[in-house]
C-alpha cells in the first residue's frame, strides 16, 4: 500500500517536530507500507523570506520570489530525510524539479500540468522513504522554478498521490480533522468523521483553513482518497470521500468564516453592455479572485452601482485597476470597506431541503446582525456582514443548526 503523507508548517516548525514527522513516517513504513512524505516550510519561514525580499526591493520579480520561497521547503525536506535515516530507514530528499513536477509559467501561482515521478517510483521500489519539497515545481519549457501559491504543499501532495496512484493521501496538520466550525471560536464544535469532496471544497473556498481549495479540486476530480489528521496525536481523522445517502440526512454539515475580505463598490458606473465584463476581465487578468458580485441601478437606467468582494490583500491592486478604467467605466466614486467578514453554512443535504437559507437569515436578524451581500450555491449560503459580528455569527448559527450533536444536525 502506497501512502502519501503531507505535513504542514506547524508540524515541522522545529527540530523536535521534524523528528516526530520522521518517526511517524518510519512507523508507517514499519507496517509494510511504501511511504512518500511531502513537507511544507517550517512555520513562519515563508513570511520571513517574503519580508527579507521586500527589505531588498519593494517590488521584487516574481521569478526571483519563486526561487527564494522554494528554499523554505527544500530545507525542511533535507532535514526530514536526515531524521528518517537517524531512525534507521533509508530516505531520499527530492525537490519539485527532481521529482518531475511540471507546471505552467505563472510565477507565485503556478498550476501543475503533469508529474513524472520516476525518481520517486524507483526509490520507493528500492525501499526508501521519499521526502518531497512541497509547494514547488518547474516550468515545462524553460525549467524555471515555480511555486503553487499559499497552501501549495497540499496541492503537491494530492497531485503526487494521483500521479503515483497512491492508495491514500494523509494531510497532517495542527488539528485532528475537519470540525463543524473553528474550535477556537465555537467551543462545542464537533469533529466530522466523514465529509464529501463537494462540501470540503465549499468549506475551503469559503474560508476554512484545513485544506487548500485547489488540492480539494484535484482530489475530487481524480477521486484521490483524503484523510485529515493531526501530527500531534494518533486520533482518528476526517475522511474526505464521495457522497453517500447517509450524508444527505445532515442538512448543514459545517459553518465556515473568512475574516480576510474587502468589499469594493464602483458607484455610478455606466449602465450598458460590456461595463461589468471590462471590470472583471481586467481584474481576472491580474489573477485576482472575485467572490460575490452585486449590482443596483443607481439613477434611472443610465447608472449602476457594482459591488464585489475580493481578498483583502488584493485591495490596493484592485483599486489601481478600477482607477485605470475610469474613462471607460465612467464611475462617480469608489467605496472600499475592509471591515467585513463572510459567514457561510455548508451541507449536501441543503440540495433537497427547503427553508435553510431563511433559518440562517432569521438567526442573524434575531442577533442584530445586518447582511450586506448574499451568495448561494446548491450546498451553501454565504453572507457578508460587519467584521465585528463575525465570530458571534459563527456561534449563533452553529447553535441554530444544532451542529454540536450529529443527530441534532440531521433532519428529523
Amino acid at each position: 500500500m502506497l501512502i502519501v503523507q503531507k505535513y504542514g508548517g506547524t508540524s515541522v516548525a522545529n527540530i523536535e517536530r521534524i523528528q516526530n514527522v520522521a518517526r511517524r513516517a518510519v512507523e508507517t513504513a514499519g507496517k509494510g507500507h511504501s511511504v512518500l512524505v511531502v513537507v511544507s516550510a517550517m512555520a513562519g519561514e515563508t513570511d520571513k523570506l517574503i519580508n527579507l525580499a521586500h527589505q531588498i526591493n519593494e517590488n521584487p520579480s516574481t521569478r526571483e520570489m519563486d526561487l527564494l520561497l522554494s528554499s523554505g521547503e527544500r530545507i525542511t525536506c533535507a532535514l526530514t530525510a536526515m531524521a528518517v535515516e537517524k531512525f534507521g530507514k533509508k530516505a531520499i530528499a527530492l525537490t519539485g524539479r527532481q521529482l518531475g513536477i511540471y507546471t505552467d509559467s505563472v510565477h507565485t501561482r503556478a498550476h501543475i500540468e503533469y508529474i513524472t515521478g520516476e525518481r520517486a517510483k524507483k526509490a520507493l521500489k528500492d525501499g526508501y522513504i521519499v521526502v518531497v519539497a512541497g509547494f514547488q515545481g518547474i516550468t515545462k519549457e524553460t525549467e524555471e522554478v515555480t511555486t503553487l501559491g499559499r497552501g501549495g504543499s497540499d496541492l503537491s501532495a494530492v497531485a503526487i498521490a494521483y500521479a503515483l496512484r497512491a492508495d491514500l493521501c494523509e494531510i497532517y496538520t495542527d488539528v485532528d480533522g475537519v470540525y463543524t466550525a473553528d474550535p477556537n471560536i465555537v467551543k462545542k464544535a464537533r469533529k466530522i468523521k466523514k465529509i464529501t469532496y463537494e462540501e470540503m471544497l465549499e468549506l475551503a473556498s469559503l474560508g476554512a483553513k484545513v485544506l487548500q481549495t485547489r488540492s480539494v479540486e484535484v482530489a475530487a476530480k481524480f477521486n484521490v482518497p483524503l484523510m485529515v489528521k493531526s501530527s500531534f496525536n494518533y486520533n482518528e481523522g476526517t475522511l474526505i470521500t464521495t457522497e453517500d445517502k447517509d450524508m444527505e440526512k445532515v442538512v448543514v454539515s459545517a459553518i465556515a468564516h473568512d475574516k480576510n475580505q474587502s468589499k469594493i463598490t464602483v458607484k455610478g458606473a455606466l449602465n450598458r453592455p460590456g461595463i461589468a465584463a471590462l471590470i472583471f476581465k481586467s481584474i481576472a487578468a491580474k489573477n485576482i479572485i472575485v467572490d460575490m458580485i452585486g449590482q443596483n441601478i443607481a439613477k434611472g437606467d443610465e447608472r449602476a452601482d457594482i459591488s464585489f468582494t475580493i481578498p483583502r490583500s488584493e485591495t490596493k491592486e484592485t483599486l489601481k485597476i478600477i482607477r485605470d478604467l475610469k474613462k471607460e467605466i465612467g464611475y462617480t466614486d469608489i467605496d472600499v470597506n475592509e471591515n467585513i467578514g463572510k459567514v457561510s453554512i455548508v451541507g449536501v443535504g441543503m440540495r433537497t431541503h427547503s427553508g435553510v437559507a431563511a433559518k440562517m437569515f432569521e438567526t442573524l436578524s434575531e442577533h442584530g446582525i445586518n447582511i450586506m451581500m448574499i451568495n448561494t450555491s446548491e450546498i451553501s449560503v454565504s453572507c457578508i456582514i460587519d467584521l465585528r459580528h463575525l465570530e458571534m455569527a459563527v456561534r449563533v448559527l452553529h447553535d441554530a443548526f444544532g451542529l454540536e450533536n450529529e443527530l441534532n444536525a440531521q433532519l428529523s
